[in-house]
């Protein structure tokens, strides 16, 4: 995006991988839920785990230790002008898909169209900006982009490649049952619909001898097992029947790791530091409902809610609470008023920005001790500026009409069932009774993707390289358009002009503003109660399987578990 790449022409592999990982055995990975689908690239259905990241490819492939660089896969060469205003591609012959077929230009052009116009939103906003996709060559395609964007070039290499001949006669945008056909390491040995899927490398894939792959891929299978809820799933860990679990809680991982298969050494345990931004993961507004439009309800919302006494009870206080979205990195926003590049951009919005964006803005701090008077006192002054007052042990409106929502939760999410119990005690001294309402995930996914909520559970994953996405994740459009990740329903000028001053920057001083100046944006919309991320990654892991000791940059991220681990059984 910015720079050079830091890898050299005719690298060996990448950094964090081992050229000389041996290839074979098995990993077993746990999953909740349930799947109903095998297209990952609709709106539609749940589908299951696996396929997106293993079975098709990409035009380029990403280095997990560069924010924001791209090298090539089924693309052997890119090229595009200073301003960026293109980009072209040139196919790597020999590319084929698993049944032999040679990927051609067709499948791609095929392949972008159709995800733009028919697939999943996420893919839109970026196929909005092409201008022109035509064939340059028999394998070649360039893409002409309408408007200045510099990460247009990166993401035209990031779609995944289809064969267009399994999808003619299928729709498109029906769930699927049939696994699809693609390019990638692995295919598809066997499904249990809801239940278990299980990949099998491909003896024949084209790719095992690129410097890019090299070290990675190295399982002869990867099963992925579903269960009902964590806790399920734990136990089956603990019983040896999925391989690998990765420990969110840091309480449990204090307390709840003596049980037979660690104690004698066929479980062992790391944690893996990472550099990325907390993301966000809490309790969302639905600010399309009237009753969460008003910021000071929202702040009022995020005052009752003691976070120290909440963390002391569930995990005794070990992790940090998120501090805004890009929390944890560079780019995160800086503590006080904004100052420099980011004051500048932010100024044009200075009349329509939430008190603090400009002055700085933090998550109150509670009491500690249950009872979070000071706070609550604060959030009955600003509720009853907004025009609520309590009658008779009720918050009520100027109408009489009670605080009445609803908290929306996937069924067996033990944490944030407890986390919001404690929750709901704080707001009853508001007079407020909220619903709780938990219900199975293919019905959680239905009503969070229609925005049929008030309140729900909300995590985003963010990288280091912020770009095109965040327009899905905080852009109007997704007010009314379904399934867009804009939970909130935020509708903030100021926020589209940061992400589109991201994908105009040349100079990462620049681009590093920009995104903290939308980290002040999101942090004082005040529209996620935010609980803790973990600055490093806790995993157990069946002692058969190994790991690279180079960490890189994203830690434990997709891409890297299970990619670059392998199997490799004692002697």
């Amino acid at each position: 995006m910015q720079g050079a790449p830091a890898l050299p022409s005719g690298f060996d592999s990448l950094p964090y991988a081992n050229p000389d990982a041996p290839k074979g055995g098995e990993i077993r990975l746990g999953e909740t839920g349930g799947f109903d689908s095998l297209n990952p690239w609709i709106l539609k259905g749940r589908a299951a785990t696996g396929i997106a990241q293993f079975t098709v490819e990409t035009l380029m492939g990403r280095s997990l230790d560069e924010p924001f660089t791209l090298y090539g896969l089924l693309a052997e060469k890119v090229t595009t002008d200073e301003t960026r205003s293109y980009v072209e591609f040139t196919l790597r012959e020999g590319a084929h898909f698993s049944n032999g077929a040679p990927v051609t230009i067709e499948d791609v052009m095929w392949s972008y169209e159709t995800l733009g116009t028919r697939g999943h939103p996420r893919y839109r906003t970026a196929w909005a900006k092409v201008a022109r996709m035509e064939a340059t060559g028999p394998r070649t395609i360039r893409f002409t982009f309408s408007e200045p964007d510099r990460e247009l070039a990166l993401l035209m290499g990031m779609r995944p490649v289809l064969e267009r001949a399994f999808w003619e006669g299928r729709d498109f945008e029906a769930t699927l049952q049939e696994a699809p056909v693609g390019s990638g390491p692995y295919v598809v040995e066997s499904v249990e619909p809801g239940r278990q899927i299980t990949l099998r490398r491909n003896p024949d894939w084209w790719g095992r001898d690129l410097p890019f792959n090299r070290g990675r891929h190295n399982f002869d299978r990867i099963r992925f097992d579903y269960f009902g809820d964590p806790g399920v799933m734990f136990e089956a860990f603990k019983a040896g029947e999925i391989d690998l679990w990765r420990e969110g809680n840091a309480a449990q991982w204090a307390r709840a790791y003596d049980f037979p298969a660690l104690r004698d050494g066929r479980v062992l345990r790391a944690e893996i530091p990472h550099e990325r931004p907390s993301g966000m993961n809490g309790l969302v507004f639905n600010t399309r409902r009237a009753l969460f439009a008003d910021w000071r309800v929202r702040e009022a919302l995020i005052l009752a809610f003691d976070f120290e006494f909440i963390s002391k009870t569930l995990t005794g206080g070990a992790e940090p609470r998120i501090c805004s979205y890009f929390c944890n990195s560079t780019l995160a926003m800086r503590p006080g008023p904004a100052t420099g590049r980011v004051a500048a951009l932010l100024a044009p919005f200075a009349a329509q920005l939430l008190p603090g964006t400009l002055e700085g803005y933090a998550y109150p701090t509670g009491a500690g001790n249950g009872r979070n008077r000071a706070n609550l006192r604060r959030a009955v002054a600003l509720l009853a500026q907004a025009g609520w007052r309590v009658e008779d042990g009720v918050l009520r409106d100027a109408n009489g009409r009670p605080f009445d929502f609803e908290i929306l939760l996937p069924q067996g999410a033990a944490e944030k069932a407890a986390i919001v119990d404690i929750y709901v005690e704080s707001l009853r001294r508001l007079g407020i009774t909220p619903r709780i309402t938990a219900i199975d995930d293919a019905q959680f996914v239905a009503r969070t993707n229609a925005y049929d909520f008030d309140m729900t559970w909300f995590t985003r994953a963010l990288s280091l390289s912020p770009g095109n996405e965040q327009t899905l994740y905080w852009g109007a459009e997704g007010v009314t358009r379904p399934g867009s990740r804009n939970l909130m329903g935020m509708n903030d000028p100021a926020a589209e002009a940061m992400i589109a001053a991201m994908l105009e920057a040349t100079d990462p001083e620049d681009y590093t503003a920009a995104v903290r100046a939308l980290d002040r944006v999101l942090t004082a919309g005040r529209y996620v109660i935010p609980i803790w991320y973990a600055p490093v990654s806790r995993l157990a892991y069946k002692r058969d399987l190994h790991f690279p000791t180079r960490i890189p940059l994203y830690g434990d991220w997709p891409g890297v578990v299970p990619d670059v681990w392998w199997h490799e059984a004692e002697q």
